[in-house]
Formats: structure tokens, C-alpha cells, sequence
């Protein structure tokens, strides 16, 4: 079987118009030359994506066999699909992309942390595809270019449509991970985030065999040396509030903790830009320049000047640019083991607390809950916010059973002395049509607290129904900001929502079975 995938693999780097390892400049004459995507103002390129706006979570799969057997966690998240189905497909794909005029090759790498790092090569149909990973990924340096050998390949045919019926797949969309044969396959989506994603998957399967936390957030480092967390889904704030002017940024989405620190797994930032301005978020506004991929973003007709309030396509805008775009960085994206943890949750009930401080059991029950809503466009069908809970804060790219990384995490904040907060960028005054969204200044003055140490003796106060430690001042913040329900002017409507919430909350943590009695008491007080 292993013949099979590499001589699917060599027929596409025999192609004869294969184009190798081109320049950022180069890929955005080819996708310009070959009507791809549109020039900005910036200098970046931007692209439509089609019908497929974000993620298609119902069209992953992975393919069951002796690797992956008994070390998968099988359902929803990770649908298995068979090796003979796999197989048919990745030769279908490669036949397709053999007749196309010209494809293009990225060689690079997932980690950071040479010790740990993963070469992988992508093959893209799509010149703008390719632009995408070269600025996500690591880019390689020319001797190490030189003995690149990818251990893993992403091969990405957008305009190829699977037949559900002869394929094994539920639609024309496909995105399949074979860890056997080391080859993802993408089809029928143009949405560039699944490249990304499908990695990200890859990385979340290999790296805790080597003792590594493979983990969905961002990381930052401060003046002292001091590493912060931020977990949280897309649209919580993560690339946001990692963006500090006063912290480097180590990366803004996918970080491994090793037994030597924390890591980048990426070498660029993929941030949401719906309503982005130079005012409130002005590094990643500066960082969208010459060579950055913009996604779904219009321009204007004139001065083709991006129009980043306009989500006529879609609330799920995006910009791919290489961390080396921000000004603070960290280089290489490598530092120290992290003092302080944030969670990061958008709650669209408005009755969580926006900062709270977590004692050990209650992170680990919060970090397996990985309660957020999900927020319209990141994924399809999504229109508004969604109450939901995704394990890890990232369930979607998790191959092995959360509490596998829950274990890993609750070891590491007990070694390190982490501490860990869970924040609420969602909304107050009262639910989702009726509140409003948390202002981003307030949370910043938030997180600053908890970074600067400031939170750690302040005096608290526990809310009734969620149990959790709520502190009664922090600078920067009106007082009753703090406490949710004072924002409410409805109180017996905030009381039935919160106790609603709670509700949920113990009916999803129900299905963690091996969990400590400790960590299962942690949850809201209230429980129905």
C-alpha cells in the first residue's frame, strides 16, 4: 500500500508544468496572470472562495486502518472512511491535477521547535492555494531546502467533486486524513482554512506521542520573559488579543508545549478581519501588506481599498499573512512554559462573568467543556451564534479523545504553577439580540490585570450558579461590567439564562467518564 501513495505522490512531482517552491512575488503574478484573485490597495491579494465560506466539519474523514484503529477517537468529529475508498480517491485526485496546465509545490514545515518540527509539502491547483501555505507554513531556508524530505503531503484539487454514492464521501466536499500513507486530500471546497486545518489535525495525532500538547491557541511573551495562553474557537479573540503591543507575539492560532517550553506550530497568522481597523487592531491591520491572501474580502471599484465592514459574502473574512508582518515578534516562535492560561469563550447567554479566576479542577472542567458559540460564517450554515461545546477549545482538529490532552494539561499547569483564567468576549447587558458585545477595551484592560499578576490577591466574590471566583475591581473596567447579572435589566431574565447555561453545562460534561470526582464537582453549582 505504501507503493501505491508514492508513486500517486511522484506522478504529481513528474507534472511538467510543476511550479516549485515559487516566490511570494511570483505566486501573485500567477494569481493575477491566471484571474485567481485581485490586487488591493495594500498590496495583498484577495479571493473568493465560492459557496464554501468556512469550514466543512460534516465532509472530514480519516482513514480507519491498523494505524488508526484503536488510538481514534471514531464519531461525529472523526468520521472513518476505508482504505479502498481512500485509495480510489487519491487516485481520481492525482489524475485530475495530471491534467491540469500547471500545479504548484510548497515545501515546508509544522513546528517550530526543530526538535519536534514536521516537513510537509503542499500541491495546490490553485496559484492563490499555494500563496496560503507558503505564508501559513515555515518556510524553509535554502539548505534546508536543499534535504527537505516531507513526511507528510497535502494535495488540494478545489474544483474536483467527489459522487458521494461512488466515493464513500457525504457530498462533493472531502478533506481526508491518512496517517498510513502520510497524504491529506482536499476536493470540492476553495476555502484555503482547511489547509491549514488539516494539518493542524496532523500535528494534534503526532505530537502527543512525543510528550507534547498539541493545543488551539495563541501565544505571547512579555518584557520579563512571562508566556500567556489564549484558547478559545474562531472568533473569540485569540489573533486579537495576542496582538500586543506591549507582549511578542509567538503565534496567533496552533502552538505545541513541550517538556521545553511552547512553540509555534505555524509561520503565519490567520485572523478574522470582519470590521478590522487600523484604530482598534492595528497590528494585524499594518501586517496585511504585499503578499498577504485576503479571503472573501471586497474592494472597492476605485481605489480597490479593502472593505472590511462589507460581509455581503460572508462574516467569515479572512487575512493569511507570515507572523514576521507583526512587529513584536519572537524569532524563532520558541519560549519559555507558560505562567498565565486564558479561556477564551464569546458566551452569547451574556450571563458568564467576563473574567474569572480558575482553581485547578475548574480549569480542567472549563478546558474539557470548551464551551463558546460558535459565531456566523466560521463554519457552514451558521448564520448567528450558537450556543455549543467543543472539547480542548478545538474538537474539530482533535483526532485522539480529549481527555487525553486534558491530562496532558492538568500535568503541566501542576509542574509550572500556570495560572489560568476563563474570560468572557461574549456579550452583557443581556443575551444575544438584546445585550451587546463585551468592548474589546474592557477586556484588554482585563487580560492586562491577569498578566501583570494583578488579579492573584484581589479580592473576589462567588457567583451562585457557576461557582466561579469573580473579582469586584479591575482598573479599566466599571464595576458592575464585572458581574454580569447587575447588567441585566431584567433579573429574573438573567436568572433563568444563567441557570439555562448551567443546565447545559452538566449535560455535556456527563459524557467525560474517566474524569476525577474533583474536576466534575468543579462545574456550575447549579445543576437543574
Amino acid at each position: 500500500m505504501k507503493m501505491v501513495e508514492k508513486s500517486l505522490t511522484n506522478q504529481l512531482l513528474e507534472h511538467e508544468n510543476l511550479n516549485r517552491n515559487y516566490s511570494v512575488a511570483r505566486l501573485v503574478e500567477r494569481v493575477l496572470d491566471r484571474n485567481e484573485g485581485v490586487l488591493t490597495s495594500t498590496g495583498a491579494v484577495t479571493a473568493t472562495t465560492g459557496k464554501y465560506t468556512g469550514r466543512s466539519p460534516k465532509d472530514k474523514f480519516i482513514v480507519k486502518d491498523e494505524i488508526t484503529e484503536d488510538t481514534v477517537e471514531w464519531g461525529p468529529v472523526n468520521q472513518p472512511i476505508d482504505e479502498a475508498s481512500f485509495d480510489k480517491l487519491h487516485e481520481k485526485v492525482v489524475n485530475y491535477l495530471m491534467e491540469k496546465d500547471e500545479v504548484y509545490q510548497f515545501q515546508g514545515f509544522a513546528g517550530a521547535d526543530e526538535k519536534y518540527r514536521l516537513p510537509i509539502q503542499v500541491i495546490n491547483e490553485f496559484a492563490w492555494h499555494n500563496l496560503f501555505a507558503r505564508q501559513l507554513f515555515i518556510t524553509p531556508t535554502e539548505e534546508e531546502l536543499k534535504t527537505h524530505q516531507a513526511e507528510f503531503t497535502v494535495i488540494s484539487a478545489p474544483h474536483f467533486k467527489a459522487d458521494p454514492a461512488e466515493d464513500g464521501t457525504n457530498s462533493e466536499t472531502f478533506i481526508i486524513i491518512s496517517f498510513k500513507k502520510r497524504v491529506v486530500l482536499i476536493g470540492g471546497t476553495e476555502y484555503a482554512g482547511e489547509i491549514k486545518k488539516s494539518i493542524f489535525s496532523v500535528m494534534n495525532y503526532l505530537l502527543p506521542q512525543q510528550d507534547v500538547l498539541s493545543m488551539h491557541c495563541s501565544a505571547n511573551v512579555g518584557q520579563e520573559g512571562d508566556v500567556a495562553l489564549f484558547f478559545g474557537l474562531s472568533g473569540t479573540g485569540k489573533t486579537t488579543l495576542s496582538a500586543d503591543p506591549y507582549r511578542r507575539l509567538i503565534g496567533d492560532d496552533e502552538h505545541g508545549w513541550s517538556p521545553n517550553g511552547v512553540f509555534n506550530i505555524e509561520g503565519g497568522c490567520y485572523a478574522k478581519c470582519v470590521n478590522l481597523s487600523a484604530e482598534k487592531e492595528p497590528q494585524i491591520y499594518n501586517a496585511i501588506r504585499f503578499g498577504s491572501v485576503l479571503e472573501n474580502v471586497t474592494i472597492d471599484d476605485v481605489t480597490s481599498e479593502p472593505n472590511y465592514d462589507d460581509t455581503s459574502l460572508t462574516e467569515n473574512t479572512r487575512a493569511a499573512y507570515p507572523v514576521d508582518n507583526i512587529d513584536n515578534i519572537v524569532t524563532p516562535s520558541v519560549a519559555g512554559h507558560p505562567n498565565t492560561i486564558i479561556f477564551l469563550t464569546a458566551d452569547a447567554s451574556g450571563t458568564l462573568p467576563p473574567i474569572s479566576k480558575l482553581t485547578k479542577e475548574q480549569a480542567m472542567y472549563h478546558f474539557l467543556s470548551g464551551y463558546t458559540s460558535k459565531l456566523a460564517g466560521t463554519e457552514r450554515g451558521v448564520t448567528e451564534p450558537e450556543a455549543t461545546f467543543s472539547a480542548c477549545f478545538g474538537s474539530p482538529f482533535l483526532p485522539l479523545a480529549p481527555a487525553k490532552y486534558a491530562d496532558m494539561l492538568g500535568q503541566k499547569i501542576d509542574q509550572h504553577n500556570s495560572n489560568v483564567f476563563l474570560v468572557n468576549t461574549g456579550w452583557t447587558g443581556g443575551s444575544y439580540g438584546v445585550g451587546n458585545r463585551m468592548k474589546l477595551s474592557y477586556t484588554r484592560a482585563m487580560i492586562h490585570a491577569a498578566l501583570e499578576g494583578e488579579l492573584n490577591h484581589i479580592e473576589t466574590i462567588t457567583d451562585d450558579i457557576f461557582g466561579l471566583q469573580v473579582p469586584v475591581h479591575v482598573a479599566g473596567v466599571p464595576d458592575e461590567v464585572l458581574i454580569p447579572k447587575n447588567t441585566w435589566e431584567d433579573k429574573a431574565a438573567y436568572e433563568q439564562e444563567a441557570k439555562a447555561l448551567a443546565k447545559k453545562f452538566h449535560e455535556n460534561f456527563a459524557k467525560f467518564e474517566n474524569v476525577s470526582e474533583a474536576t466534575k464537582a468543579a462545574g456550575p453549582v447549579y445543576k437543574g
